[in-house]
C-alpha cells in the first residue's frame, strides 16, 4: 500500500498522527505500507537560524493559557500513543527546510523511515535543534547511515527546489494543516486520527483497490 505523508517534522500532531499509523498497520500485518514523506513547512518565513520556542508559542498563540492547553494536549496525546516527549526541552523552534532536505537524500524505504521517527524522537523527546546541520548529521548516524554523502548533500542545495516544489504542491491540492495521509493515491484525511480510523480509511482503501482490480480482469 501506497502511504503519502504529508508532514511537517517540528508539528507535535504529525509526531502522534505517525505513531498512530504505525498502530494502525500493525494491525494489518499483511500490509507493506511504502511511504512517501512528503515535506509541509508550517513555518515558511522561519529564519535560518530559528527562533527561541517561548517567542514563537508567545507569537502563535499569544495567551500562556493557550499555550499551557496546547501542550497538556500535546503530551497527552503522545504518552497515550506511547511516546516519548519534552517539551520543557526544545528551546528553538527550528526552520525545517534543512531538515526536510536530509531526510529526502536518505535511502528511500526502512532507512528513511527510520530516520523520520529518529528525528521525531530527537526533537520532541530530547530537544535537538533540529536547523542545525551537525546535529541533524548526528542523528543520521545514530540509526546507522553514512553522514558523508549526506554532509555532501547539505553542502550543496541537493533536494531544495524539491522540498519547496511539494510544499507548494500541497497548498494546491488543498492541504492547509498536517499530518495529511492519502492512501493508495485516492483516500486521504487530515488530522492526528485515532489508530481505528486510520484503520478503517486503510480496509476501504484495499478494498477499492481489489475492486479496481477485479474490475480490469473483467474486461
Amino acid at each position: 500500500m501506497d502511504v503519502d505523508i504529508v508532514f511537517d517534522i517540528c508539528c507535535p500532531w504529525c509526531y502522534v498522527g505517525c505513531r498512530r499509523l504505525d498502530q494502525a498497520l500493525a494491525h494489518r500485518p499483511g500490509i507493506t505500507p511504502r511511504r512517501a514523506w512528503r515535506p509541509f513547512l508550517l513555518n515558511p518565513d522561519m529564519p535560518a537560524e530559528g527562533i527561541s520556542r517561548h517567542d514563537y508559542l508567545a507569537r502563535k498563540f499569544g495567551n500562556p493559557s493557550r499555550v499551557e492547553r496546547m501542550e497538556s494536549a500535546v503530551s497527552a496525546a503522545a504518552h497515550g500513543a506511547g511516546l516519548e516527549i519534552d517539551l520543557a526541552a526544545i528551546e528553538r523552534t527550528p526552520n525545517t527546510v534543512l531538515a526536510h532536505r536530509l531526510i529526502r537524500l536518505a535511502p528511500e524505504g526502512a532507512p528513511r523511515d527510520s530516520l523520520v521517527g529518529a528525528l521525531f524522537t530527537a526533537y520532541f523527546a530530547r530537544g535537538v535543534d533540529l536547523g542545525d546541520r551537525q546535529r541533524l548529521l548526528k542523528v543520521a548516524e545514530e540509526v546507522g547511515l553514512d553522514p558523508a554523502p549526506l554532509a555532501q548533500g547539505l553542502d550543496g542545495e541537493a533536494e531544495l527546489a524539491q522540498v519547496f516544489s511539494e510544499n507548494a504542491r500541497a497548498h494546491r491540492l488543498g492541504v492547509n494543516g498536517v499530518p495529511c495521509f492519502v492512501f493508495n493515491q485516492g483516500l486521504a484525511i487530515s488530522g492526528a486520527q485515532e489508530p481505528e480510523v486510520l484503520g478503517c480509511l486503510i480496509d476501504t482503501a484495499l478494498e477499492a483497490e481489489t475492486e479496481a482490480t477485479l474490475s480490469l480482469r473483467q474486461t
